[in-house]
């Protein structure tokens, strides 16, 4: 059974390994480890957004009012670069998350250009054209260069020549989600150009040099710290008109871009419906404040996932099933929290979703397998112990929550000893293979007539046999059980003896006594060799009935008679001293069934059959 279970064991976690590998490499996990990651980082947001960014919104009252953003002439932004600065100074820096790449009429390029120049620290943004390079995902490629995208799309020269530069581009995963940020691209020629948010840190003084050496493709993953409406927003038409005091912008990182409905929307780690500046204001927040979110590196991962494979094939192994079940359901928790607590305190995202499939697959695996292989055992188990025991009481052990007791308990049983007789005459006449066939057929229909009523065989002695009712579980009316097992064995003895007559001239019988007391009962013997019996002077005075039955007799105790009195008809046979007892016990022969009228044929009462 051993082999079979490894056999099993093997075959199971190889084909779970070769699983695992597929959902790896097919990136199957990735949604459920994106959604953790999500809500990691929900549950770290501080929504206190540094108080230095200032978002200028073209909402839908500024379209109202100035009318559809395709008709603005670029005098508008010329009028609102004037409203935010006074003599004493103005922002740090304004960066504008709108595209100028193409003139417009000269008098409104003019104006705009003019305000350019009067003011410092705008940046207008350039767009780099990676939808035929990189189209794909960007997930699987190499990170060990920084992207070279070979088609800019930059402001006109009359601004961009009065203006900073950076770069808009957004980076999608492959599900469409902005989660990560480029700080800067390559251009063919010339330094790289830093993204709209880097720029602006960096005019404020901000170092972001270690989030570009995290990889040298300058890739990091945003840090959503902040909602949209946790940062302090101003309308533009408010601005435009003077509403908002100059002041306000003093010392300020000012972003200016839409929030009208329609207009630069993405998907974010936290909000489905983002307006792409305030992405752009939470890249700003997060280097300004150095708060970096890394991946752990797969290597870590791997192990943890080697690890949990192995500590969950020997926990549903070596342990009990509910056992083994706490074990693997705290393990998770504790790797659910410890990934958790990497986030909170570290800063590192730990893909434990991969580690968690892993846990729960060869957990799930191997007890399947384990619990097959015990049914499996069970099943054997009760058909082998079933020859000894009631089916039915059998299974019922073996479902039972309760175990049975060992070292022996006190407990009321009906014992009943049964002798054949004539068998030393029979065996004179029979070879020892004829022997041994004739005591299995005896003791076939024996076993069956008590395991039909619920019996348990204690042992079979030569020729005698000892059956047990009420042990080693609870069973009803055991003591009627006990005198209809008797009643049975003799009704089928009839044509057992006209058998035996006919083929060896002898005549056999069955003296059958029982009776009903409390006994010892419980495994008796030594830590090498037990067995489950019952003892006692009960178990004595049972043996002592059946020694003074007549051949195809039964006679039951007292203590029994009057339990089954109403359920068999009896005859008094009066009271026989017992060896070892000084006081003599009333004997009573059964001679029908009350309940269906069948009478016992007692024939051949003679002691010629007795041993």
């Amino acid at each position: 059974m051993k082999k079979v279970a490894h056999k099993l064991a093997w075959i199971g976690n190889t084909a779970l390994v070769v699983l695992l590998a597929v959902l790896i490499v097919q990136q199957a996990l990735l949604p459920l480890d994106r959604a953790l990651f999500a809500y990691n980082m929900s549950q770290a947001q501080s929504q206190t957004p540094d108080e230095r960014i200032l978002v200028i919104t073209i909402d839908e009252a500024t379209l109202e009012e100035l009318g559809s953003f395709n008709t603005w002439t670029r005098d508008i932004y010329a009028r609102l670069l004037d409203r935010m600065y006074t003599e004493e100074g103005g922002p740090t820096a304004v960066g504008f998350d709108i595209m100028f790449t193409s003139p417009s009429t000269p008098e409104a390029d003019e104006a705009f250009a003019e305000a350019l120049a009067r003011h410092e620290g705008i940046i207008l943004p350039s767009y780099a054209n990676m939808e035929s390079e990189f189209s794909k995902s960007l997930e699987g490629q190499s990170r060990s260069e920084l992207l070279q995208p070979s088609e800019w799309v930059d402001p006109i020269p009359a601004f961009a020549e009065l203006t900073e530069r950076a770069h808009i581009n957004s980076r999608l995963d492959s599900d469409g989600v902005i989660r990560r940020t480029w700080l800067q691209l390559g251009r063919p020629e010339g330094p790289p150009t830093p993204s709209l948010a880097y720029k602006m840190a960096e005019m404020a003084g901000a170092d972001g040099s270690s989030f570009l050496e995290q990889n040298k493709r300058s890739e990091i993953l945003i840090d959503y710290n902040m909602h949209s409406g946790d940062f302090w927003s101003v309308p533009f038409i408010d601005v435009y008109r003077g509403d908002f005091p100059a002041e306000n912008f003093q010392d300020m990182l000012v972003l200016i871009g839409f929030s009208a409905v329609g207009y630069d929307t993405g998907i974010t780690t936290t909000e489905s419906d983002m307006k792409l500046v305030y992405v752009h204001a939470n890249i700003v927040h997060q280097l300004l404040h150095g708060e970096s979110i890394r991946e752990l590196p797969g290597i870590w991962t791997t192990a943890a996932s080697v690890l949990l494979f192995a500590w969950m094939i020997a926990a549903a192994w070596r342990f009990r099933t509910v056992i083994s079940l706490l074990l693997a359901a705290g393990t998770a928790v504790l790797l659910y929290l410890a990934q958790y607590g990497s986030y909170m305190l570290l800063g590192w995202h730990f893909k434990a979703v991969e580690s968690l499939t892993v846990l729960l697959l060869t957990y799930l695996v191997n007890i399947a397998i384990k619990s097959f292989m015990e049914n499996k055992q069970k099943v054997f188990i009760t058909k082998q112990f079933g020859r000894y025991l009631s089916p039915d009481l059998v299974k019922e052990i073996a479902r039972s929550d309760r175990e049975i007791q060992l070292g022996g308990i006190n407990k009321e049983l009906s014992i009943l000893f049964l002798d054949i007789r004539g068998f030393t005459t029979l065996s004179e006449k029979l070879k020892p293979e004829e022997v041994l066939d004739f005591l299995n057929t005896m003791f076939d229909v024996i076993t069956r007539k008590a395991l039909d009523n619920g019996g348990t065989i204690d042992k079979f002695i030569g020729d005698a046999a000892m059956v047990i009712f009420n042990a080693p579980l609870d069973v009803a009316d055991h003591e009627y059980r006990a005198v209809k097992t008797a009643w049975d064995i003799q009704q089928a003895m009839i044509e057992v003896r006209r058998a035996i007559q006919e083929k060896y001239g002898v005549t056999v019988s069955v003296g059958i006594g029982i009776h009903t007391g409390m006994v010892v009962v419980g495994n008796i013997g030594s830590f090498l060799r037990v067995d489950y019996t019952a003892i006692g002077d009960n178990v004595n005075i049972a043996a002592r009935i059946e020694s003074n039955t007549q051949p195809n007799q039964i006679l039951v105790s007292e203590e029994t008679y009057s339990r089954t009195a109403e359920r068999f008809r009896y005859n008094c046979i009066g009271e026989r001293m017992m060896k070892g007892k000084t006081v003599p016990v009333k004997l009573y022969e059964v001679l029908d069934v009350e309940a269906d009228g069948m009478k016992l044929e007692i024939e051949n009462r003679s002691v010629v059959g007795a041993t």
